[in-house]
């Protein structure tokens, strides 16, 4: 992670509270800067409002961007919190922007305080209060899910504000799109059969980016690491990237990111939580998606978009060329790789995911068999096994 220096903290501030007088109409003071980490190229500090002339919070939150960066990125940000910001507020998924700089790729939002993030409850021992935060994170998706439907027209208004053609872009449909071109190649690398529904079904999974029956807002990366339990409730920490696809993407991305932040010997439970998700996520949409009430339908759904998670986290984590060794005698072991084709995509978010942990991508090839078990398909259960035998003989052997 690149390390944020006193300087450029300081410079943020400075540019912040700039930003802040100008709309104002007179000075703006922040004070006790405290740095909040970020993704590693964004600077996110928390700061003191010590003279206000404005009714602002008493703290509020700056993101900043290098200003080299690309700027696609940024304004879908602004785009995404200006999007959310408009809606009501039990329906508003995360914090209010306050006011963005795009020329210094600066925003000031405000703050959530500081809470409890999903991956403290997902540690935790206690199985009912993970449970109970869990069906939160669901009922919240849900929420955002059902007050967004219908509003993708508002929302690409706000995109069409920035650099010409950054509308259609969606950076984890286009890896999306990049990993499925490689499956059969990977898959034959690995002495593993791709049945072709399995193809197709990929396929179909990635239309969901641009098409489907359940289409919504979504801040792209709902994943545990973004996720703050505070006194309102749930809040969705990161819209990067945010967007409108269809929502079975956001739920199955949940599901395929919970299992990896569970305590070991705790796995077991997975199953339950993934139920606890799914029911409080479908109690938030089923009146505007009545067809999700049928179960087969829902884990149908829901399947198909999760296996497009698990292959796609499994494709950053082998060689770019499927030709390449990745067994143990390889001369770089399968655990160093870097995700394919990320640096020459331009690929710089830290996405929950992620993982260079290949006893995680070997857990969700597990678990996506499981779920395809449940839903009754059985050429996605073979292949799932197969594949997580795979993985689990060169990498874990």
């Amino acid at each position: 992670m690149t390390v944020i220096t006193e300087s450029r903290i300081t410079s943020v501030v400075r540019a912040a509270e700039a930003l802040l007088s100008h709309r104002a109409g007179s000075a703006v003071v922040l004070d006790d800067p405290e740095d909040l980490g970020g993704s590693g190229r964004t600077t996110v500090v928390r700061v003191r409002v010590a003279q206000n002339p404005l009714s602002l919070d008493r703290s509020l939150v700056i993101k900043a961007l290098p200003e080299h960066e690309d700027p696609q990125a940024f304004h879908r940000e602004i785009a995404s919190y200006k999007y959310a910001t408009a809606l009501p507020n039990e329906s508003r998924p995360g914090p209010q922007l306050i006011a963005s700089d795009t020329d210094l790729r600066i925003m000031v939002l405000s703050d959530l305080g500081h809470g409890r993030t999903m991956l403290e409850y997902l540690a935790g021992v206690d199985p009912v209060e993970t449970s109970r935060a869990v069906s939160a994170w669901g009922q919240a998706l849900g929420r955002m899910h059902a007050a967004t439907v219908g509003g993708e027209g508002d929302f690409l208004a706000l995109l069409r504000r920035g650099p010409s053609g950054m509308q259609g872009r969606d950076i984890l449909r286009d890896e999306a799109l990049r990993s499925i071109d490689s499956v059969v190649g990977h898959a034959a690398a690995l002495d593993v059969e791709v049945p072709e529904q399995v193809v197709e079904s990929l396929r179909t999974a990635a239309t969901l980016f641009d098409e489907g029956d359940h289409r919504a807002f979504s801040p792209s990366d709902v994943g545990p690491e973004n996720i703050l339990l505070n006194d309102d409730g749930v809040q969705f920490m990161d819209y990067e990237w945010g967007g409108f696809r269809d929502a079975t993407l956001d739920i199955a991305y949940a599901l395929v990111t919970i299992t990896a932040q569970l305590p070991p010997r705790t796995t077991a439970r997975a199953t339950d939580l993934e139920v606890s998700m799914v029911d409080a996520w479908r109690s938030e949409v089923h009146s505007i998606w009545p067809a999700l009430a049928h179960e087969r339908e829902m884990q149908r759904k829901v399947l198909l978009a999760r296996q497009l998670w698990v292959w796609l986290s499994t494709v950053w984590m082998l060689p770019s060329d499927p030709l390449a060794p990745t067994g143990p005698d390889a001369d770089v072991e399968a655990p160093d790789f870097e995700p394919a084709d990320v640096t020459a995509a331009g690929f710089t978010h830290d996405w929950a995911l992620h993982t260079n942990d290949p006893r995680v991508i070997v857990s969700r090839w597990t678990d996506l068999a499981a779920a395809a078990g449940r839903a009754g398909d059985e050429e996605i259960a073979v292949f799932a096994t197969a594949m997580g035998v795979a993985l689990q003989r060169i990498w874990l052997a």
